[in-house]
């Protein structure tokens, strides 16, 4: 490869959010100047994104009037229109107004609940229009301070009932649209609801129409918890539940740091792009990641192509990784097995059972066997640092 320079191929996408933070956080004011959806979409353009994602109130004002909002879409589409951008995936911002500081759809309020379907629904017809094809659920209020506060039994069923409903709106609707839950375990909430790739797996298997909906994980999210971001992306994509993936990074056990994609943590980074790459995932790649606080405006670009760039590095990565002699012959001696056992690989058969209890086995042989792991792991860590 002799540029990174990211292609429409790639599939790269961000969100309004994203290159539009305005640098602020919880212990400090905004640093840079808020900037139109419209001038997100050109700067976006010029870095050689594919895509923009959005929440309902990154386009579009809470408060704005009927007027202020059919101008505000035909100005964003205006944008799309001029640079070729597509709206892969759209969601709903449940989080920010006072009106959801107990949840949304688990709010302890179904006054609430209510208003978080409506507005839901709305933002699906905006993000549909708009052209998305998915459409993401981040419970960032659906959780508790106290147990105290909610009977979590209670709260189950609410989330149910919510994207039950959700799921035959669009049905009904005719959209081609399915829906991705995106797992976080803290913050802002001491406790969210869903907060890992496995439990939501589990909950979508409770639901009407299981089959619309997949999950959205992200990095950051996961290494909140000191979890293995890859094997969480694994066992979503071998449930075909892999539907869309946010990609940052974030060191274990810190509050939701976004920073740029493989800016921390580039072997963990390595091992997903290289999933991605092996398996043929044919979804967004999207950047949910911030510049620093202290980037202006030309820094955030250098952020934007950054994260694209590392992705490519990696990939290119990855494709070496693959035709390393030395590390494919590692490989091959690791995984090597014992045809003798392939009647194992159908499953079970009375035959199979026979044959099973016949084997003996070298319990000796089996724990001497010789694993180069560290080997292996040197001339991986040797790859990435470019000394292969």
């Amino acid at each position: 490869m002799s540029n990174y320079d990211p292609k429409p191929e790639d599939k790269f996408t961000f969100g309004l959010w994203t290159v539009g933070n305005v640098g602020g956080d919880p212990f400090g004011h905004a640093t840079r100047n808020p900037i139109s959806p419209p001038e997100i979409v050109h700067m976006l353009a010029e870095v050689g994104a594919w895509g923009v994602n959005f929440h309902d109130n990154d386009l579009v004002p809470i408060d704005a009037t009927p007027a202020e909002r059919d101008q505000i879409v035909s100005d964003f589409k205006k944008a799309l229109d001029e640079t070729g951008l597509v709206v892969p995936m759209a969601t709903t911002d449940l989080f920010k107004d006072p009106a959801f500081k107990d949840g949304a759809f688990t709010s302890n309020d179904p006054k609430v609940r209510a208003y978080a379907l409506q507005k839901t629904i709305n933002a699906i017809d905006l993000g549909v229009e708009l052209g998305a094809t998915t459409y993401v659920f981040w419970g960032g209020r659906e959780g508790v301070e106290t147990d105290s506060s909610k009977k979590t039994l209670d709260a189950i069923k609410w989330f149910q009932d919510a994207l039950n409903f959700l799921s035959e709106y669009v049905i009904d609707q005719g959209y081609d649209l399915k829906f991705a839950i995106e797992p976080k375990p803290n913050e802002p909430r001491s406790n969210i609801f869903l907060p890992t790739v496995g439990e939501a797996l589990g909950f979508i298997g409770t639901l009407d129409h299981p089959e619309m909906v997949g999950v959205n994980p992200e990095v950051a999210h996961e290494h909140m918890s000191g979890l293995n971001f890859l094997h969480g992306v694994a066992m979503a994509y071998s449930q075909g539940k892999l539907f869309h993936i946010d990609l940052n990074d974030q060191l274990y056990g810190r509050y939701d740091q976004d920073f740029r994609f493989g800016s921390v943590m580039p072997k963990q980074a390595f091992y997903l792009v290289k999933f991605l790459e092996d398996v043929g995932y044919d979804g967004s790649r999207h950047f949910d990641a911030h510049a620093f606080r202290s980037s202006n405006y030309g820094d955030v670009k250098y952020f934007a192509r950054g994260c694209m760039r590392t992705y490519l590095i990696l990939k290119e990565k990855a494709a070496q990784f693959n035709q390393d002699a030395e590390i494919q012959a590692l490989l091959a001696e690791i995984q090597a097995g014992d045809e003798s056992l392939a009647y194992l690989s159908s499953g079970y058969s009375a035959d199979a059972l026979s044959k099973l209890r016949a084997t003996e086995f070298d319990r000796a042989a089996l724990g001497a066997r010789d694993l180069p792991y560290e080997q292996l792991d040197q001339l991986t860590i040797e790859l990435l640092m470019g000394v292969r």
